[in-house]
């Protein structure tokens, strides 16, 4: 189930990075009967795939399949992900609220409506894959029950990005425009992601509490129990909740809530009604480790670096993936122009970012600290017979192979001999929490490395060399598309220039005036390195003057007239340069501090 977690959040950067193909805001309502052809299809495969599914399980009744319904759940996800990626991106159906005012004052919930169509083909697997899984249960669970279970548990995934784009939305409506301007800025962003995550990392459990429905559990026996170990344990709570995932039949417990006052402790009825009184007490300390071992802060922290590696190396990816020109070479094989052939890289790369985050860096610290879990009923007891047998108890309730594999937590046979192991040899234990601490200081000594990276190419010490480069590598390859482009040599000539390579910067101005004899800004721009390079071999006041003059004698704009007069100035003709910078300072529309600095500096050598 954590995988629909993963599905959902990728569904939203599909959407999100919808405008990357914004080429028409208009919607051909032809596209609306291609995504219904498209989605009918979707719904006859899921059909079709575990209808050949049940088949064989009735065929081979004593066969376990429960591995086979998870492969099939999970492809068919994948494949629901291509579906809704073509719909976004193909036939743009989002274009389809394009112009109504409610969504485009609030696009939160335009959104709301398309993730529900990745929802509805999530649905319709659930759908299709209840009859096969049904049998996997220990008690009898309804389709309705069965599908809004699944539903229940994945929401969360969007909570807080539904909280923050609503609120973003709101925001927006605010007339206090210093405010709004703040949080346009890099500083104002990463202050309001940071203060909305932990908001939501505080209160989410009590929103989360209502999403999956769950109530107080009643008092008896099994509170009471639950009540005074964590009394025992140190543990904060505000509530025990009866936790109905299922129609509670799963064997299963969580703990939710970094707060002590919005901390929720939930266990299922097949939990309470399964386990005997110290398997129901092992349980409950493998939760509670998660609470003392801060896990769930982990996470937030874990989350957050993802947010800021994005945040800073967004936009310097965007530019790096621009210059890959034999990739694109590769797209215009196959009929890709350039443009959607970088936004596809870009999602593409925006994904498997994701994935990868998620799926083995999230995934390596969940399994170890699933297994930190573990070992913390060796606090509180020497044996750990209890929890193994527990372990046991959900793999026979399943009716799943204990050696099964998972992406965030480790086998059941892997949990059960390494609690053996511990058992037998009491330092494995403490030598876990340190191999755990460990990786979490270098994750964040990795994280702010990165982050310094990132930071320093974006914003900081090496920005102006990062798009340098950009710029050199994209100023080529345009040259190489359009080489008879002659203002692209001025810009060439403008580069060489400001890296001081003055033999090439003059090349490249006299290749433009070879092909273009009055291109104004070749003229105007060589006319100034001839009078006032720092190298003194480059110099040539003769030239400097002639080409002044030239493109002086097509405009008279200020920074023309500027090169002119100074021009004028190292040829010793001050008069004229006094004159020159008096014109170009009367047509100056800016940068009026900065003429008449020239002007005071031709006329202190006027009047000595």
């Amino acid at each position: 189930m954590f995988s629909n977690f993963l599905y959902f959040l990728i569904a939203l950067v599909i959407y999100t990075t919808s405008d990357l193909f914004d080429t028409d805001k208009t919607f051909d309502p032809v596209y609306l009967f291609d995504g219904l052809a498209v989605s009918a299809l979707f719904v006859l495969i899921c059909f079709v795939s575990f209808k050949r599914l049940e088949k064989k399980s009735v065929e081979n009744p004593y066969e376990n399949i429960d591995h086979l319904i998870d492969t099939y759940t999970s492809r068919l996800s994948v494949i629901a992900l291509v579906i809704f990626a073509i719909n976004i991106y193909g036939f743009q159906l989002n274009r389809i609220f394009s112009g109504i005012v409610f969504f485009d004052a609030v696009p939160t919930f335009e959104a709301i409506l398309f993730l529900g169509l990745f929802l509805l083909y999530l649905m319709i697997i659930w759908n299709a894959a209840y009859h096969v899984q049904k049998k996997y249960f220990s008690s009898k669970v309804s389709k309705k029950n069965f599908i809004l279970s699944n539903l229940s548990f994945s929401l969360p995934a969007l909570l807080p990005w539904f909280c923050l784009s609503l609120i973003a939305d709101i925001l927006g409506f605010l007339p206090w425009q210093p405010f709004k301007t703040f949080l346009q800025t890099p500083a104002g962003e990463i202050c309001y992601i940071v203060l909305f995550l932990i908001t939501i990392a505080v209160f989410g459990p009590v929103l989360i509490r209502m999403v999956w429905n769950c109530h107080p559990l009643e008092p008896g026996y099994a509170r009471t129990r639950i009540e005074t170990l964590c009394q025992k344990a140190g543990l904060k709570y505000s509530q025990i909740l009866r936790w109905e995932l299922f129609g509670g039949t799963m064997i299963t417990a969580g703990v939710m809530g970094i707060i002590g006052r919005f901390r929720y402790i939930l266990v299922t009825p097949a939990l309470l009604n399964s386990l005997n009184d110290d398997e129901l007490d092992s349980v409950m300390l493998h939760e509670i480790g998660h609470v003392q071992k801060y896990h769930m802060l982990f996470y937030l922290f874990f989350f957050l670096g993802f947010i800021a590696c994005n945040f800073v190396f967004f936009e310097p990816i965007m530019l790096l993936l621009y210059i890959l020109e034999p990739v694109y070479d590769l797209f215009a094989m196959i009929g890709i122009e350039k443009g959607a052939a970088h936004s596809i890289l870009i999602i593409s790369t925006l994904i498997g970012f994701f994935v990868l985050y998620f799926r083995f860096v999230f995934g390596f610290f969940m399994r170890n600290f699933e297994r930190q879990a573990d070992l913390h009923v060796y606090r509180f007891t020497p044996d750990a017979s209890p929890l193994i047998s527990t372990f046991y108890k959900i793999a026979s309730f399943s009716r799943q192979s204990i050696e099964r594999p998972n992406w965030h937590h480790y086998s059941i046979g892997q949990r059960v001999r390494f609690l053996e192991k511990c058992q037998s040899s009491p330092a494995l234990i403490q030598a876990h929490h340190s191999y755990v601490k460990k990786m979490i200081i270098g994750y964040f000594i990795l994280i702010m490395v990165i982050f310094g990276f990132g930071y320093s190419i974006n914003y900081g010490v090496a920005k102006e060399s990062f798009s340098n480069f950009i710029a050199e590598n994209i100023l080529f390859q345009q040259m190489d598309l359009d080489p008879e482009n002659s203002d692209l040599y001025v810009v060439v000539g403008d580069y060489y220039y400001n890296k001081k390579n003055y033999e090439k910067a003059i090349d490249s101005y006299e290749n433009v005036l070879r092909v273009d004899p009055e291109n104004i800004h070749a003229l105007n721009n060589l006319s100034w390195l001839f009078a006032t390079c720092p190298q003194e071999e480059y110099r040539n006041r003769e030239k400097a003057l002639e080409y002044a003059g030239k493109a002086l004698a097509q405009k008279r704009e200020a920074f023309i007239l500027d090169t002119y007069a100074e021009a004028l100035f190292v040829n010793n003709d001050i008069p004229n340069a006094v004159n020159a910078a008096k014109e170009a300072r009367k047509r100056s529309k800016d940068k009026k501090e900065y003429y008449d600095s020239q002007l005071q500096r031709f006329e202190k050598m006027l009047n000595p």
